[in-house]
C-alpha cells in the first residue's frame, strides 16, 4: 500500500513540474527579445526561468537534506553500520563540493553586459565552476558504478 502511495505521489510530483518547466520554458524561448537586432539575445522572460530554475534547485536540495536525515535517524535505530555508512557518503559529497569549489577559477569574465557584472565576482565564478566540475565528478562516478556493476554481474554467473 505504501510503495503505491509513494509512487503516486513522486509520478504526479515529476508530471506537474515538468509540465510547469515547459510552460516557462515555452514563456522564455516565445516571449520574445527585448533588444531585436543586437548581436546579443536579451529574452523578456529570462527572470522567470531563472527564478524557476532556482526555486527547484533549494527544493531539491532541501528534500536531499531532509531525506538524508530521516534516513540516518531511521537507519541508526535499526542498523548503525548502514546509518554511519549513510553519513561517510554525505561527508564525502560535502567534501566533493569543497575540493571542486577550490579549483574553480575566479578571474572576472571579459564581454558581460551591466547586468551580469554583479555575479561577476570571484565567489560566484568559483561556485559556477564547482557545479560543474562536480556535475562531471558524479557523472563518471555514475558510469564508472554502471560498469562496475554489468562487470561485477558477468563475472559471478
Amino acid at each position: 500500500m505504501a510503495v503505491t502511495k509513494i509512487r503516486k505521489m513522486s509520478s504526479w510530483t515529476l508530471l506537474v513540474v515538468s509540465l510547469i518547466s515547459i510552460v516557462v520554458l515555452g514563456m522564455f524561448f516565445g516571449g520574445g527579445v527585448a533588444n531585436p537586432g543586437e548581436e546579443m539575445k536579451e529574452y523578456v522572460n529570462t527572470g522567470l526561468l531563472i527564478n524557476w530554475t532556482t526555486g527547484l534547485f533549494f527544493a531539491t536540495i532541501a528534500c536531499m537534506v531532509l531525506f538524508a536525515i530521516w534516513q540516518f535517524v531511521t537507519l541508526l535505530t535499526s542498523n548503525p553500520k548502514s546509518a554511519i555508512m549513510s553519513l561517510v557518503v554525505a561527508v564525502a559529497f560535502v567534501a566533493m563540493l569543497f575540493i571542486t569549489y577550490s579549483m574553480g577559477d575566479g578571474t572576472p569574465l571579459q564581454g558581460l553586459n551591466a547586468d551580469s557584472q554583479k555575479f561577476n565576482t570571484a565567489g560566484w565564478l568559483q561556485i559556477t565552476d564547482m557545479w560543474i566540475m562536480s556535475t562531471l565528478v558524479l557523472l563518471v562516478m555514475i558510469i564508472a558504478c554502471v560498469v562496475w556493476g554489468s562487470v561485477k554481474k558477468l563475472v559471478n554467473r
